[in-house]
């Protein structure tokens, strides 16, 4: 995989909304396992397929781009149709990929704690383009809601959530660099109206992979995170570079800004232990 893939053990550092943290079963000291990738190059190499395709075929359907990134395509076209249709491919590979990592995970971590249960929280993809119902000038339409770097934040009552996050709205995972925090966070019935439902997947990069990796050295960072109690294992001391925590933003800013602006909700913070990078 590649990107800011991980699967990381942490602990539950922090709790900020004791009856929503119950709901999601958790506690202070709790460990949890964070799982973050999507289809390896699948996703990537469909975008910048269908990148060109709809760039040169933007005059056939009197489409003037401002940007050549902003491509796109009728939805009801050949095009737009074969576009769907692989982007959802590149959903469920992730949605599998992300299954057999937690069952690998499960396999693991029984072989250290015999007979332990290993409960799902939430998975949900994010770098999308979903159909759902929104309330546009005080009218449900069925909208293609696109999100990229961004994940979808359903707020209490929503009819597409499960039963039991019905009274609480939809965790949002927020994850961090492998030696800053990540955050569990809830969806609120505002960001319906603010943002289609939408709320930041992480914290964002304040700078470039190139720049990260001519900054700094995977093996310092290694040790460096090593005396805060992190261990990092990856394949790649150039990937630990273009990951290192500096060449983000700052997180728990980042969390805090999206709690004020009724985007979600903050429930828990998490602090890293183990982070495997992809």
């Amino acid at each position: 995989s590649c990107g800011n893939h991980y699967l990381e053990v942490q602990r539950v550092a922090e709790i900020f909304d004791q009856a929503v943290a119950k709901t999601f079963g958790l506690h202070v000291d709790d460990v949890v396992i964070s799982i973050h990738c999507g289809s390896r190059g699948l996703g990537h190499q469909i975008g910048t397929e269908f990148l060109k395709d709809m760039a040169m075929s933007a005059a056939q359907y009197q489409i003037v781009l401002p940007d050549r990134e902003l491509a796109c395509a009728p939805l009801n076209s050949p095009l737009g149709k074969k576009y769907l249709g692989a982007m959802r491919a590149g959903i469920n590979c992730a949605l599998a990929n992300r299954q057999i990592i937690t069952h690998l995970t499960r396999q693991a971590v029984a072989t250290i704690f015999p007979g332990i249960h290993l409960g799902l929280l939430y998975d949900v993809s994010h770098n999308t383009c979903k159909l759902e119902q929104h309330t546009i000038n005080g009218q449900k339409k069925a909208l293609y809601v696109h999100r990229k770097g961004a994940t979808r934040a359903f707020g209490p009552g929503h009819p597409d959530l499960p039963d039991v996050f019905k009274k609480t709205g939809q965790p949002v995972l927020i994850g961090g660099s492998m030696g800053t925090s990540s955050y569990v966070l809830c969806g609120t019935k505002e960001s319906e109206q603010r943002a289609f439902s939408s709320a930041c997947h992480g914290a964002g990069r304040a700078m470039s992979r190139t720049q990260a990796s001519k900054q700094w050295q995977g093996r310092t960072l290694v040790d460096e995170l090593a005396a805060q109690g992190i261990i990092i294992r990856s394949p790649s001391m150039r990937g630990v570079a273009e990951e290192a925590p500096s060449a983000y933003k700052d997180v728990s800013a980042v969390v805090d800004i999206a709690d004020r602006a009724g985007l979600a909700r903050k429930v828990a913070k998490l602090e890293p232990v183990i982070c495997i990078k992809g």
